[in-house]
């Protein structure tokens, strides 16, 4: 063995003896641990399912969960007993907190219909059936336009006259039912619909109920458009979809009789028309 040879194994056992080394201290010395700053949470009450507007708070319809303290809002109810009882402002979503700004004044007790009335306005009940209501296909949330049949009394004859006096009211509830349940293809037949309205209307619509016998008409929700009507009565409905009178066609002569008449060596024509 040449002494080249010698020295190139002795640097290679050199080599890796010191590999060795380094691999032993490496395993020996303990992982650095990842200290991973914790987050502060705070749990909140929030709704275990949608919460319509004007419902009262029970203990069903709320529940606890937790959220980041840096994205809790701001003046959240820490447990449910805080908010049980109140009532809700706004329509509230599942898993939404609860909020001051989400509810009634902490004074009030109420709920139901009173809470969904706009202020300004107010809320009437009108008697209805299946025919009123269109086979029950008006739902709370819809709006729909008034008609009256109605006497006339400033007529002498014929005094029945139809004309719509109110239009897009909002329809708050149909009997007992506060919001719409089901989608819009079910039906919810009743006999009293709970509507919105101005004083003035609200005036409007209890002269043309005791007086006159009234309907809805169902509109879409994006038509805002006011249509203003003349009404119809007797007369110009009896006259709807009558055919056009023919006209009389130019220089047509009349139907006559011819009467000669003799007078001694006179003779003379009489024509009379018929």
């Amino acid at each position: 063995m040449t002494r080249s040879s010698l020295i190139q194994i002795s640097l290679a056992l050199i080599l890796a003896l010191v590999a060795g080394v380094l691999v032993f201290r490496m395993m020996r010395t303990p992982a650095r641990q990842v200290q991973v700053q914790e987050v502060p949470k705070v749990t909140l009450a929030v709704a275990a399912a949608d919460i319509a507007k004007g419902t009262k708070l029970r203990e069903e319809h709320l529940k606890i969960a937790e959220f980041l303290q840096q994205s809790a809002p701001k003046g959240a109810f820490a447990s449910t007993e805080e908010v049980i009882g109140r009532v809700v402002a706004t329509a509230v979503s599942a898993g939404e907190p609860l909020t001051p700004a989400r509810l009634v004044n902490d004074t009030t007790q109420y709920g139901g219909v009173s809470t969904m009335v706009m202020p300004g306005k107010r809320a009437v009940a009108v008697k209805g059936n299946k025919v009123l209501g269109i086979a029950g296909f008006i739902r709370p949330g819809n709006h729909v336009d008034v008609l009256v049949t109605i006497d006339d009394n400033r007529r002498k004859d014929d005094t029945a006259v139809t004309k719509t006096v109110l239009e897009n009211i909002r329809v708050l509830a149909t009997g007992t039912e506060l919001q719409q349940e089901g989608d819009d293809s079910t039906t919810s037949p009743v006999d009293i619909y709970t509507l919105e309205m101005t004083p003035d209307e609200v005036e409007i619509l209890s002269l043309a109920s005791a007086r006159g016998q009234i309907h809805f008409s169902l509109r879409n929700p994006a038509d805002k458009d006011s249509i203003l009507t003349k009404g119809i009565d007797i007369p110009r409905t009896l006259t709807l979809l009558s055919p056009k009178p023919k006209p009389k066609a130019r220089g047509a002569a009349s139907p006559s009789t011819a009467v000669e008449v003799i007078s001694g060596t006179e003779r003379s024509t009489l024509r009379f028309k018929q």
